[in-house]
């Protein structure tokens, strides 16, 4: 990696990686450097872009197959279309603070690991900035990996070695009941993951945790509550977080299995668009490790 310089994001994880063309990137040239990268500062940013969306789906492939949520409901021969985390409408305006839209937008702004609800969880996102906005609209990361290294042992005691228990409407219930009643926060039955992840390539620990997270293993869902709010309380301490202030080209990703992450508030009536693409974790970046018994919580 001598050919590229490296700014640290955090004292304690994350790094921006200066030199390097995303749009140069191959399976066997650059990407090898960027996995290694990925693995071992959980965090990369990469800013002026020119990301296209073919190449933003190809970079996305080599980290592991495409999270696609809307299969089910796609019409026959019609293509996947890359999410977009966006306030812009089809007719180019703006959706309304309480439109069910937005309101979907603000459970982004819970410190959250991305699909944690599914069968199959996330490994990365990587996000691509498209639309910015004038003021607010940061995304922040949590590193839930330096968090747990220095997490006091008596805190890791109640939470190590037990499973929780994840859930799409839960996070959306809290924001709005008639959000988390629509039929796509429905469509999963409820997930059991061990509650630390270890990383397969260095063995180091990270928490697993998300604003899906309901229920804690061993204990009530009312104590469970409490015990995930104050690990989510320590593992964002400014120490562990960096918040990210988006120019158009910036392409942020980060180790789902490392890092939460949210969005924060910005003036709605102005627009801002995210391409987002998730990619789902397999065997080989350590699932075996945190699968737990399903059924009922």
């Amino acid at each position: 990696m001598s050919q590229f310089d490296l700014t640290p994001l955090n004292p304690t994880f994350g790094v921006e990686v200066h030199g390097l063309n995303l749009m140069d990137v191959s399976a066997d040239h650059l990407f090898p450097e960027i996995r290694a990268l990925f693995e071992e500062h959980s965090a990369l940013l990469f800013r002026g872009q020119a990301l296209t969306d073919a190449k933003h789906l190809e970079l996305a492939q080599l980290f592991g197959p495409i999270e696609d949520r809307q299969a089910d409901e796609r019409k026959p021969g019609e293509a996947f279309k890359i999410p977009e985390v966006s306030n812009v409408l089809e007719d180019g305006t703006t959706s309304g603070e309480m439109d069910l839209k937005t309101l979907n937008l603000k459970t982004n702004f819970l410190w959250h690991s991305d699909s944690t609800f599914l069968p199959v969880p996330a490994l990365i996102n990587i996000l691509v900035a498209r639309i910015v906005t004038t003021e607010g609209g940061a995304t922040e990361l949590a590193s839930t990996r330096a968090a747990w290294a220095e997490m006091p042992e008596a805190l890791k005691d109640r939470i190590r070695g037990r499973g929780i228990w994840h859930r799409y409407s839960h996070s959306r219930k809290k924001i709005s009941v008639e959000l988390s009643k629509l039929p796509m926060f429905n469509k999963w039955p409820d997930q059991h993951w061990a509650s630390v992840w270890p990383n397969p390539e260095n063995g180091r620990d990270a928490l697993y945790l998300a604003s899906h997270a309901y229920k804690v293993d061993g204990y009530s869902e009312a104590e469970s509550e409490d015990l995930l709010a104050e690990l989510t309380a320590f593992c964002t301490q400014p120490r562990y977080v960096y918040s990210h202030v988006w120019q158009e080209g910036d392409v942020l990703l980060w180790d789902q299995r490392a890092a939460m992450h949210r969005g924060t508030h910005w003036p709605y009536e102005q627009p801002r668009k995210l391409s987002s693409i998730c990619s789902s974790v397999t065997e080989a970046d350590g699932l075996n490790a945190i699968r737990m018994p399903q059924g009922a919580a």
